[in-house]
């Protein structure tokens, strides 16, 4: 089968070519899947360079969700059948088949297309887990979602609105807006044209958003302390800017908000039966039509570097997908 990989550390687009590898057998309690569809993120891009939290020897093949199809089941699966089209989660997917725990591969909702459930289960199941575990999102209150025209910030922005919330989107540029819109946003903001700190409070009449669902760290976290509210909860996703924010404990206890990290792929090892639950309720929203991955543009495989690449430079809009 062929399959990428990344052979030294570095820029993906540099470091990634396509090997003829051996289709790996399974055990007992494991599932062998054909990819249809293999969504693109950014920890994609951390692993080439060595920057993610986990680090895989060399060489290793990158791609972390994918939508595919069964074509053999181990011996102790009782729960899946070979044909049957799935979506799951990993390092290392971005290869035509993949050995996966059976315990962790799900149902594809049948409302979405390949390239659509190829692109559910990272962006929406993390802020399915920020929204609804760690902050506790309720009806009526104010939801600011950063980065809001990309993949993991439309699946906020999705769920905000579905949860009854206010949404207020920030976005990179102007082209970007209606991507926020389409994703069910109130209001969006361009912050290269407007402070997003003013114009929040503004919105807000100087209350501030009750959550604020961060993507993208360094500066954006830092100023996004200055238009929390009252109980104010902020999610820690990731540094898409390639930056961290400093977290001042004076100014948390003074202005009475808290800073919430999100790990999502934790849960897998650590309360698995969490991921499930919030599985079983994606897919009820993803038939009923109230969320879907909006994905911004389809790739060959023979492309996934450059998908890669593009991911890593800031200027795409919604998922993007590889197909095999």
């Amino acid at each position: 089968m062929r399959a990428w990989q990344v052979e030294r550390l570095g820029e993906p687009i540099e470091v990634m070519s396509l090997r003829e590898v051996e289709v790996p057998s399974i055990g007992p309690d494991e599932v062998l899947v054909k990819a249809r569809a293999i969504a693109i993120n950014f920890p994609d891009v951390l692993l080439a360079r060595g920057e993610y939290q986990v680090k895989p020897d060399l060489p290793f093949t990158p791609g972390l969700e994918l939508c595919g199809e069964i074509v053999e089941v181990g011996a102790n699966v009782s729960h899946l059948t070979v044909g049957q089209r799935v979506i799951a989660s990993r390092i290392g997917l971005l290869a035509e088949f993949s050995v996966l725990d059976a315990r962790l591969v799900f149902p594809a909702p049948a409302a979405l297309t390949d390239e659509e459930a190829s692109a559910l289960f990272i962006g929406h199941q993390t802020g399915y887990f920020g929204l609804h575990r760690r902050a506790r999102l309720q009806a009526g209150e104010t939801l600011l979602v950063h980065a809001a025209a990309g993949g993991v910030g439309t699946a906020a922005v999705q769920l905000g609105k579905a949860a009854g919330a206010r949404v207020i989107g920030v976005v990179g540029s102007a082209a970007k807006i209606e991507v926020a819109k389409r994703a069910g946003a109130d209001h969006v903001i361009d912050r290269s044209a407007d402070d997003f700190v003013a114009v929040v409070n503004d919105l807000t009449a100087g209350g501030g958003a009750d959550v604020v669902y961060d993507p993208v760290g360094g500066e954006v976290f830092e100023r996004s302390t200055k238009c929390i509210a009252f109980e104010g909860r902020i999610i820690v996703v990731g540094f898409a800017s390639g930056a961290i924010g400093v977290a001042r404990a004076n100014h948390a206890l003074v202005k009475n908000y808290g800073i919430l990290g999100l790990h999502w792929g934790l849960y897998a090892t650590k309360a698995p039966q969490f991921v499930v639950e919030a599985h079983s309720e994606l897919t009820r929203m993803a038939d009923a039509g109230t969320v879907k991955p909006i994905i911004g543009e389809v790739l060959p495989f023979e492309q996934a570097p450059t998908a890669i690449q593009r991911l890593s430079e800031g200027s795409t809009i919604g998922r993007l997908v590889v197909t095999i």
